[in-house]
């Protein structure tokens, strides 16, 4: 791909990082760009460094956040002593586009995988564990995707749960075996939440 400015390779460069962005994709949007007042990019360049700026991670859910506490945590409408466990952001997003549920989360930050030399230490367990202690939730649901590396996760986490008084739950196999949990559609992932079933340890 041959550039007549150095300036719009440097902008597709960048662009074509992102993932699913190839750099005809990239070269599209730098051209719409460039074709918009000076405006938008400069306010689309504001969004981005500000969010790089100011995004945290919520110290109790470890999901996304502008203040210490996310707003899913803060909000006093949600039911506080369910907690749904989820493998990432994203999956929380699949679960919050349902409609359905109405409790907290907790991101593990991905799921045990020996291959890939992840650990039970290396995910958000422990911080799931004081939370439990704690008193206040009665159930935790786990909603991780069906494969084999996240059966593993669950059941290492419902061994670790097995001296608290809380009940351990799982989402109804709705969601296929060996399917990621975000690329399911809204009503299934909706069901699974709904018809959750315990989880048996």
């Amino acid at each position: 791909m041959n550039f007549s400015s150095k300036l719009i390779e440097k902008a597709v460069d960048a662009f074509a990082t992102l993932p699913g962005i190839g750099r005809k994709t990239a070269l599209r949007l730098v051209l719409h760009l460039l074709r918009q007042d000076k405006s938008v990019t400069e306010q689309l360049a504001t969004a981005l460094s500000s969010m790089r700026e100011g995004i945290r991670e919520c110290r109790e859910c470890h999901n996304l956040a502008d203040e210490d506490i996310c707003r899913i945590c803060a909000d006093p409408r949600r039911d506080h002593s369910l907690v749904c466990v989820v493998e990432n952001i994203r999956d929380l997003m699949a679960i919050e586009d349902t409609g359905q549920y109405r409790g907290l989360y907790h991101l593990l930050g991905g799921i045990i995988s020996p291959i890939e030399g992840i650990g039970p230490a290396d995910l958000h367990i422990d911080s799931l564990l004081e939370r439990v202690q704690k008193g206040e939730i009665r159930e935790v649901i786990m909603a991780i995707s069906p494969t084999i590396e996240g059966e593993t996760t669950v059941y290492y986490l419902s061994k670790k749960l097995q001296l608290s008084a809380v009940l351990v739950s799982a989402i109804a196999r709705g969601v296929s075996f060996g399917g990621d949990l975000e690329y399911a559609d809204e009503l299934t992932l909706g069901r699974s939440i709904v018809a959750r079933i315990p989880y048996v340890r």
